[in-house]
């Protein structure tokens, strides 16, 4: 498979909308930001770097036609969007479960990078509705003359870059406000119960998701 080439004014107008579907706040914002203000920046940019991988490999998908897959077959679509929604169940589950923190405790925990870089890994990949929105989007700049599969790789790996770049931005803003949230809220145990809402609300979002939604993943 040769490296595509596209258009300037292709990968220009490509670039724009992936931009302005980017900065828009989605379930991956919620999840990284999340993230940031419960472990720190350390652990959301690993959120990010999983987050990133996991949609890449939904681009991948999309191209070789997994997407197609989810949207005439109803039983596809639906168990991985039930692994999915299991799954983030259970980290909501076990963030409710971990210890309370004392009221004099300032600092969070050293993270775990690699095991908050394969939650974001997991629910990203295991969100269908980044597939079906890749292959919505993607089509709208291939070039039909070249090939489909390398174009949609190559755009779909720089739309995952784009948005890998807006959602660093998302880490560095709830970092810089964390101090000011944790003085105003309960420090971790209110990260706790904000990373066990965030993870359970995007259990439902994603068991609720519509085979023929094509919002940012």
């Amino acid at each position: 498979m040769t490296f595509p080439t596209f258009a300037a004014t292709t990968l220009a107008a490509f670039a724009a909308a992936s931009l302005v579907l980017s900065v828009t706040p989605g379930p991956g914002v919620l999840y990284v930001v999340t993230r940031t203000l419960a472990q720190g920046r350390r652990a959301g940019l690993a959120s990010v770097a999983g987050v990133a991988l996991g949609n890449f490999g939904n681009a991948v998908g999309a191209s070789i036609g997994l997407a197609a897959l989810f949207a005439v077959s109803a039983l596809a679509f639906t168990i991985v969007k039930w692994a999915g929604a299991a799954y983030l169940l259970w980290l909501g589950i076990q963030a409710l479960r971990s210890p309370r923190a004392t009221t004099d405790a300032l600092r969070f925990e050293a993270p775990q990078l690699g095991a908050i870089f394969r939650d974001g890994f997991l629910v990203a990949l295991l969100n269908p509705k980044t597939a079906l929105f890749f292959a919505a989007f993607l089509p709208q700049f291939i070039d039909p003359a070249g090939s489909a599969i390398a174009q949609s790789v190559a755009l779909g790996a720089l739309f995952v870059a784009i948005a890998a770049s807006t959602d660093c931005g998302y880490v560095i803003a709830a970092h810089v406000a964390s101090p000011a949230l944790g003085r105003a809220g309960r420090g971790r145990n209110w990260g706790r119960y904000l990373t066990a809402g965030a993870y359970i609300g995007l259990a439902v979002f994603t068991a609720a998701t519509s085979s023929r939604s094509t919002v940012r993943p």
